[in-house]
């Protein structure tokens, strides 16, 4: 009769000890789990996120740009006095010339660069340039040579990041152009944004 009973009672401390661990294992896989998802969402790194883009048409062709990104000066009271916003065509791999690059950089000096139209050549302030690397150096399509208008709409800029639209046209030194439309970029301050 002692060792029946003493049976039912480990037998009873064994199930029970397996119910603990299963709900033991359960609360660590759980967490787990919570873990990752977390790790996950707070990632700020090189900005994966479908919800960023830098993209434009040139010369018909269209492209959604790699290695984006978003500087300024805009401190911290939020006063802009100069943003650079640019982008390459490709991912470089370290290997062979730059790819071609999109790029606009307004400049205001006491003043604040605010949501609305910036428009070259009539806004000394805004310069936009096109890159292409060759062998023989790099080809500047640009807003300085040329009185052709290229527009930039800012719809909102903060440290949060920019959005916007642009385009217009770009000349070389040797009056090819180049034509850039359908230009939209929704960029983080100061992050790295890749498609």
């Amino acid at each position: 009769m002692r060792k029946s009973i003493m049976n039912n009672v480990l037998l009873q401390e064994s199930e029970t000890a397996r119910e603990s661990l299963k709900i033991v294992y359960t609360i660590l896989l759980l967490a787990l789990i919570a873990l990752i998802f977390s790790a996950c969402s707070n990632y700020e790194g090189g900005g994966n996120t479908s919800d960023y883009y830098f993209k434009a048409t040139v010369d018909g062709r269209e492209i959604n740009y790699h290695s984006a990104k978003f500087q300024g000066d805009g401190g911290t009271d939020n006063i802009w006095e100069h943003v650079v916003v640019g982008a390459d065509e490709t991912s470089y791999t370290f290997n062979g010339p730059l790819p071609p690059s999109l790029d606009f950089e307004i400049w205001y000096n006491g003043g604040n660069i605010e949501p609305g139209d910036y428009i070259s050549p009539t806004d000394g302030r805004l310069i936009v340039r096109y890159a292409i690397q060759t062998s023989e150096g790099t080809n500047v399509y640009n807003t300085s040579w040329h009185d052709s208008p290229f527009k930039v709409t800012i719809e909102a800029i903060s440290k949060e990041g920019i959005k916007g639209t642009m385009a217009g046209t770009l000349q070389n030194q040797q009056g090819e152009t180049r034509i850039i439309t359908n230009g939209s970029f929704n960029l983080p301050y100061d992050q790295l944004v890749n498609p």
